[in-house]
């Protein structure tokens, strides 16, 4: 047998069917830098529309884990995306710096007590340390950025920016100093943000407790009773016990029933809805004399149970009826509530009382508990009540408690004096910052869409925001006030600016060893310089002030604003809010113009990833195992709007979808060799039929994915690039095309034809997978033929690609239904393989029954059609004359019939034909392959 090889047009490529990513892909970063590939960009994007995707700096502390992976992902495939949609779309990575989390690791590390500069200088150290290490995993990734010089809210510029921000907002009127019930933290010492709170089960003492009515004329009349010939108290029910001694009121609901209850020995008030079950708690019998509306009971003074003060009723409507008696006590020092509802009343700051200290220890002078940590403070406090006769009740609940997201432990609502920004707080100018970031919201794009609704409801309700901290590792509060008057200097905002042009070239530490006088002179004796630092929220909130306008200018010609803020679910009450909040008030608008939110990776059971369950998937095992591009694949291919199931079997499904996507782009690079686009490449009017509709195919799809990519929905971008791999490429078109392909003269115009197609393809195809598998595709470019420059991130979406002219004979519709005809016929071939029947498809000779419609489509290939189903024979006969043999399909009008070929195989084509040893120089080869090897060539038209 002689040996035809050498006649094919084999297939042949240095591009490499095994991956081998975890090897490659640091030889990739490597070309990168070493090329200055984002610098190149920043070159190429001068004068292009800019898109600026601000980012939310992850804290300072600890290696990245996975939900850093999915957001520094998420992130590089929007700015690569924008990129090549045309526009200049610069990264700068940040890190937020300050904060308790890095001062207690300094702590945990040398011990506390060290003075507060040695502190400052250990925790600018520590985090310079952990950008460091972060930094080389977020590179690992593949994420495209200024990592030279990426900002950091530690950095003297973005200090300095931070209090020139702040100052802003005081000239504003938003700043203002008050004494607020604040979420604290007994081992923080220190106020908390909401973002910093959660909540977890905690064991209570819940207390049901009596106050002695003190004016019983008053009680007897709002009961519409001429007297009260029985003591009468009032019954609260609280599960804080510790608050009991800062008790300043008692609030009942002002459209509540309230009932006077006999049970014998005394009378109760209770709500009336309530009754039954509070005396079946006190085991007591009773009946309900009279009912009077909670309004009635307005101004009326009850005793406290063990102190020698008085108790006032004041209503709210905070009040409910779900538990307990309908009557809460008020501690106005140690809840949000209390407090609102005694300011209502018209109690002073200076009658407000606070015994709790910052370490949780009551202060030595309140009797009975001075000195004993309110936790422990229970016991005693029950007993107290009980010996004075006001305890009805006592038991231990579990219920859902505040806690501090650092330590762990219950957390309490404190007053304390602190600098706050004013929600509702009418400034020098304007609406209210409530007011003005509801409106904002109502101008901001969310994606998914179901964030506006959440971050509406957060700034509707969210209380006056605390700013101010008591630590040292922070943005110093540059304030000076009066010693006897409490009020900030007059010239606060210029001294501002002093301070922050001195941290601008010293760091925080200017502030902390400035002496009042430096900036005060004679006026430095009248005031304190205060201590407090900056909510660490506050820190990332003003980037788009101290980075965007300061450090990294960026934005458009409307000002620094930016296109896009992305970070996790949780960033709604986090880092969206504060920039929202210190955006409207700074400059009267959201400092962005869209949101998307990502959900949290759980495992394919949806259970929260923990260390102990052991289900941790460490982006660096990912890299080192299956190679960054598997993570980023599969990280495209979750709907991040909710939670992101992922596991090593997950993965692994992502990396057989990887190496299909993979396995494409090989085969279009290794048909593609000997071809130069400058001499080889056809117009589009000369391409056979099928190219045409191949390249045309491209088109819509590119046209879908340019869109998905603008929406955000990678996901979609996947599934259709996959699925275009597997069906519209692997399933049809680039089966159908290896015969002609392999077989024809490597010159001929079938052969450019369909080379041609396949390089407009893989131009295409190289720049939809860039944003994902950023690595592959780049990989990729450097073995498309043709001169070209050093990175697909350098270009734009493929502008090559034709589309199927109007009305075009073998349009889209008529693939379609080829495409569904030869579905069919390759279901049958499978049977008959299965039977044993045939062997290989080219085994096969098929007869196609069909209608006179489909007949008449199929009949425009003529002989073609046999290529089109890979059979070494195709024939047309009328639906009406098929056999009783014949398989119906589920085309419609069509049956078909499949039989084993009595013709000898060529070998160089391996098609079974009458025509083989046609000539005698070659009698083991067909016809047509002696025309391929000794003549013009075959002629085809379509396929």
């Amino acid at each position: 047998m002689s040996d035809y090889k050498a006649t094919l047009n084999l297939p042949e490529t240095a591009f490499p069917m095994k991956a081998g990513l975890p090897q490659r892909e640091p030889e990739t970063l490597q070309r990168w830098n070493s090329m200055s590939l984002y610098q190149k960009l920043r070159q190429i994007g001068e004068g292009r529309p800019t898109f600026i995707l601000h980012d939310g700096p992850p804290y300072a502390n600890g290696s990245i884990h996975l939900g850093h992976a999915v957001n520094k992902v998420l992130k590089d495939m929007i700015v690569r995306s924008k990129t090549l949609a045309g526009f200049d779309a610069p990264y700068v990575p940040g890190w937020d710096c300050h904060g308790l989390p890095i001062e207690h690791k300094v702590e945990v590390t040398h011990g506390k007590g060290l003075p507060a500069d040695k502190t400052r200088e250990l925790c600018r150290a520590y985090a310079s340390e952990q950008i460091e290490e972060q930094k080389a995993g977020f590179i690992r990734l593949g994420v495209l950025g200024d990592w030279d010089n990426p900002y950091k809210t530690m950095d003297f510029a973005n200090e300095a920016g931070e209090i020139r921000a702040l100052a802003e907002m005081v000239r504003g009127g938003f700043v203002f100093k008050g004494l607020k019930p604040v979420n604290w933290c007994f081992d923080c010492g220190s106020a908390l943000a909401e973002a910093e709170v959660e909540y977890a089960d905690k064991k209570s003492t819940a207390l049901d407790v009596a106050f002695p009515v003190a004016d019983q004329a008053a009680l007897a009349d709002a009961f519409g009773l001429p007297g009260l010939e029985k003591p009468a108290a009032i019954v609260i029910w609280t599960t804080t016990p510790w608050t009991i001694p800062a008790n300043q009121a008692l609030n009942v609901h002002p459209d509540f029933v309230y009932a006077l209850v006999d049970t014998g020995e005394r009378l109760l008030v209770l709500a009336e809805e309530l009754v039954e079950s509070c005396l079946a708690r006190y085991g007591l019998e009773g009946t309900a004399i009279a009912t009077a509306p909670g309004a009635a009971l307005e101004h009326i003074h009850f005793h406290h149970p063990f102190y020698e003060r008085l108790s006032p009723v004041y209503l709210a409507e905070y009040v409910e009826l779900g538990a307990g008696t309908g009557v809460v006590h008020s501690a106005p020092a140690y809840g949000e509530d209390d407090f609102v509802t005694c300011k209502r009343y018209a109690m002073s700051n200076d009658d407000i009382l606070t015994p709790v200290q910052s370490n949780g220890v009551y202060v030595d002078s309140l009797e009975f508990f001075g000195g004993q940590f309110i936790w422990k403070a229970g016991p005693a406090i029950v007993e107290k009540l009980r010996e004075s006769g006001a305890l009805m009740h006592t038991e231990t609940i579990t219920h859902s408690y505040m806690h501090c997201w650092r330590h762990k432990t219950p957390l309490i609502y404190r007053a304390t004096a602190q600098w706050f920004v004013g929600m509702d707080k009418q400034p020098l100018q304007g609406d209210t910052l409530r007011q003005r970031s509801l409106a904002a919201i109502e101008q901001t794009r969310f994606v998914p869409d179901w964030g506006q609704a959440r971050l509406h409801a957060m700034i509707a309700n969210r209380p006056d925001w605390c700013i101010s901290r008591q630590r040292n590792w922070g943005v110093p509060i540059p304030f000076f006030l009066h010693k006897q008057t409490g009020e900030l200097h007059p010239r606060t905002v210029e001294l501002m600016e002093d301070v922050a042009t001195r941290v601008e070239q010293q760091g925080i530490e200017a502030w902390f060893k400035l002496d009042a006088a430096e900036l005060l002179g004679d006026e430095a004796a009248q005031y304190d310089k205060i201590s407090d630092t900056l909510d660490v929220w506050f820190d990332s909130g003003t980037t788009h002030w101290h980075v965007l306008r300061g450090s990294h200018p960026m934005g458009h010609a409307q000002g620094p604003r930016a296109d896009l803020y992305l970070e996790g679910s949780d960033q709604h009450r986090g880092w969206f809010h504060s920039s929202l909040l210190t955006g409207c008030a700074i400059d009267g608008h959201a400092p962005y113009r869209a949101l998307l939110t990502h959900g949290f990776t759980v495992d394919e059971n949806g259970r929260k990833m923990s260390k102990s369950l052991g289900n941790v998937i460490a982006p660096q095992k990912v890299n080192d195992t299956l190679g960054a591009d598997i993570l980023r694949l599969w990280i495209a291919s979750t709907d991040y709007s909710g939670e992101m199931a992922v596991s090593e079997q997950i993965l692994q499904r992502s990396a057989d979808a990887y190496r299909r996507i993979r396995n494409t782009a090989r085969f279009l690079l290794s048909n593609l060799s000997g071809f130069d686009p400058a001499s080889d490449l056809l117009p589009a009017e000369e391409l056979l039929a099928l190219d045409r509709w191949a390249v045309d195919r491209a088109l819509l799809l590119q046209r879908e994915l340019e869109e998905h990519y603008d929406e955000y929905r990678f996901w979609n971008v996947y599934s259709k690039v996959h699925n275009f791999c597997v069906q519209e490429l692997g399933g049809f078109y680039l089966d159908i095309i290896k015969d002609r392909q392999y077989t024809t003269p490597a010159n001929s115009a079938a052969r450019r034809s369909c080379q041609t197609a396949l390089f407009h393809i893989a131009e295409a195809l190289v720049r939809w997978i860039a944003p994902v598998l950023a690595f592959t595709a780049d990989e990729i470019w450097q073995y498309l033929p043709g001169p070209r420059n050093e990175s697909v991130m350098l270009n734009t979406w493929y502008t090559g690609l034709a589309e199927l002219p109007e009305g075009f004979e073998l349009g889209r519709a008529y693939w379609d239904g080829v495409m569904a005809v030869k579905a069919a016929v390759n279901k049958e071939l499978e049977n008959q393989r299965a039977a044993k029947a045939i062997g290989g498809n080219l085994q096969a000779e098929v007869t196609l029954y069909a209608d006179a419609g489909l007949a008449a489509d199929l009949d425009k290939l003529g002989d073609e059609l046999r290529f089109v189903l890979i059979t070494s024979k195709a024939g047309l006969a009328p639906l009406a004359q098929a056999p009783a043999d014949a398989v119906a399909t589920e085309v419609e009008g069509l049956k078909l019939k499949v039989v084993k070929s009595s013709h000898a195989k060529c070998a160089r084509c391996w098609h079974h034909r009458e025509d083989i040893g046609v000539s005698a120089q070659h009698p083991e080869i067909c016809g047509r392959c002696v025309e391929n090897i000794e003549g013009a060539g075959e002629v085809r038209r379509y396929a």
